[in-house]
């Protein structure tokens, strides 16, 4: 039965969500640049102009509308709000009805070629959401409702009051229900003093669908909310409730909120305004509320710590609910994070698939994937192979600069280390260290190499390297998408030892042995030549095989490129220090 007032949700102890593959991107590639400063330039650096001691400047994030505990009244004036009909709360709400209910629950089911939901008359609530073109984890399709917290959060749809109270547990009472057509369900509940209406219709093929619910006590309508708490999505994956948000998009701003579970460990959370939806969320699914045009709504954040389903460990689950009046008349949308879904319903809620930081790329190239799987491959897994062919093709040149940058450098290492065991054993404050720095760029004029040219292409790369990976990690195409031997390029590979990382492994040291090595120094070479691959393949072990193979498709074209690269292009004898005269 959900609980209609504000508890204080214990925040459970050692819950940490993991690092988030964007960030697990940034990191390898900092760690990447660290061994290529350390190796390349294992002393110290020329004096740089002050502009480039100047912080780059951090994107702040807009805070979302301070919000409010839901006891406490919002600052919105309820009795002025007016209802989708453009009536007045109380002139909306009907008369009390004559005494109706139910002798014994009943169960109703709804199937549609989406959707199997299975409703109960006890309380008029969800008791099943199964959507029916999409498989968990264990190849069964996926179900939205979450059994396993329904005593402690409530089943989904479930009445919650923020203020008044009818004075009747309508959650546990017996609705009579009735099915006017296959595709609607209605309930309704009369004791002489309080009315309870909720119906839901659907579309026969679509996502969309109509929710209706009043509540009036003596002839007065009260104020209430519909919730949808202990979880949403796909609760088969691993740290499902680290993937769980709630989510509304702001129309006044443009902008979509996000909040996840830490948001109301301390207490529901509740803002109000006319939010174009309003929701839950994980990474490939969404339950939202679409208010009529105009119509605000209160919308409510909630914390349940409640046992998973896959690690049976008790963390906090996000919940939400919504509506504020005595009559909630909405559209909702409880479906798949799919482009072509999303738009086809409402374009604003294609904000909710997260492109990332470099979203200007991620996009672009999502669709180009959509494109080649669709027209070409007709397989995600060779979609990916063939996008990440052509993009490195692109990035030749890029790649061809910073091979000729390594190779010039791997050819003037016995003089940088002449110079550098000139002046070893000097306090950095000493003044002679200019000196060693002016000699270090006298020779890289001398031999016309740029310092930074081995890493500037790596740094150009990059944004489409995590863009990359941030439309691996978020397109619900790939969930359950085959490939050769892997089942599911969405996760990682189901085999004991996992072959991709392992060849991702290989083909990294490969690639490393056949780079000219920018340092003499044998344990130098090992570390950029075992440690770095190392890290990397521990990294992403755990990684979505979708991701691994981009990474090793890419990791073969590099092979390729430095085989013709080396072939091509004769590697000069390293230069020698020359000796100067007594």
């Amino acid at each position: 039965m959900a609980d209609e007032s504000n508890p204080k949700s214990p925040k459970p102890s050692g819950d940490k969500p993991e690092m988030s593959m964007e960030k697990r991107m940034l990191i390898a590639f900092g760690l990447m640049g660290l061994v290529l400063f350390g190796t390349q330039f294992f002393m110290p650096k020329a004096p740089k102009p002050a502009a480039d001691k100047t912080p780059a400047p951090v994107a702040s994030q807009s805070a979302p509308a301070t919000p409010q505990p839901a006891a406490p009244k919002p600052a919105q004036p309820s009795p002025a709000v007016p209802s989708p009909a453009g009536q007045t709360k109380a002139a909306a709400a009907p008369a009390a009805a004559p005494a109706v209910s139910a002798a014994k629950e009943e169960l109703l089911t709804v199937e549609t070629d989406v959707y199997r939901i299975v409703f109960s008359n006890k309380g008029a609530v969800v008791r099943s959401w199964v959507l029916k073109k999409y498989k968990d984890g264990s190849g069964q399709p996926v179900e939205l409702a979450s059994a396993s917290a329904a005593p402690k959060a409530g089943w989904p749809f479930a009445f919650v009051f923020p203020r008044e109270k009818p004075g009747v547990e309508l959650n546990g009472v017996l609705f009579s229900a009735s099915q006017p057509d296959p595709l609607t369900v209605e309930f309704t509940y009369g004791d002489g003093k309080v009315s309870a209406r909720k119906s839901f219709r659907f579309e026969a093929k679509g996502y969309r669908s109509d929710l209706r619910s009043e509540v009036t006590k003596e002839g007065r309508g009260v104020d209430h909310q519909l919730s949808w708490r202990g979880g949403f999505g796909d609760r088969t994956v691993h740290k499902e409730s680290d993937n769980q948000k709630s989510v509304y998009y702001d129309g006044s701003r443009q902008k979509l909120v996000e909040e996840g579970k830490g948001f109301a460990d301390k207490g529901p959370m509740t803002v109000a305004g006319p939010y174009h939806f309003a929701g839950i969320e994980d990474t490939f699914f969404a339950g939202v509320v679409l208010p009529k045009a105009g119509s605000p709504i209160e919308f409510v954040t909630w914390s349940d710590v409640l046992r998973t389903t896959k690690d049976g460990e008790e963390t906090a689950h996000v919940g939400v609910s919504f509506g504020g009046g005595a009559v909630i008349d909405a559209g909702l949308f409880i479906g798949p994070k799919d482009t072509d879904i999303l738009r086809a319903t409402d374009r604003k809620l294609e904000t909710m698939i997260d492109w990332g930081w470099f979203w200007f790329i991620a996009k672009p190239l999502f669709l180009s994937l959509h494109w080649v799987d669709e027209n070409i491959t007709h397989n995600w897994g060779w979609a990916i192979v063939l996008a990440t062919v052509v993009i490195n093709l692109l990035m030749l040149p890029l790649r061809f600069s910073q091979l000729k940058s390594s190779q010039k450098m791997a050819v003037i290492q016995p003089e940088l280390q002449a110079i550098q065991a000139k002046y070893k054993g000097m306090s950095m404050k000493d003044p002679r260290k200019q000196k060693q720095n002016e000699e270090m760029m006298a020779l890289y004029q001398k031999h016309g190499i740029n310092p930074m040219g081995g890493c500037v292409p790596l740094l150009l790369q990059m944004p489409f390297f995590i863009a990359f990976f941030k439309v691996l990690s978020v397109a619900i195409e790939l969930r359950g998408a085959q490939w050769l031997w892997v089942t599911d390029l969405s996760q990682p590979e189901t085999l004991p030892i996992r072959l991709l990382p392992v060849g991702m492994l290989v083909s990294q040291v490969l690639m490393q042995k056949m780079t000219p090595a920018a340092s003499p120094d044998p344990a130098q070479q090992r570390l950029m030549m075992i440690m770095m691959p190392v890290m990397l393949t521990v990294m992403f072990y755990g990684a979505s095989s979708g991701l691994v193979l981009y990474w090793l498709t890419g990791n073969v074209v590099g092979i390729a490129q430095q085989f013709f690269f080396n072939k091509a292009v004769a590697t000069p004898a390293p230069a020698q220090p020359t000796a100067k005269k007594k």
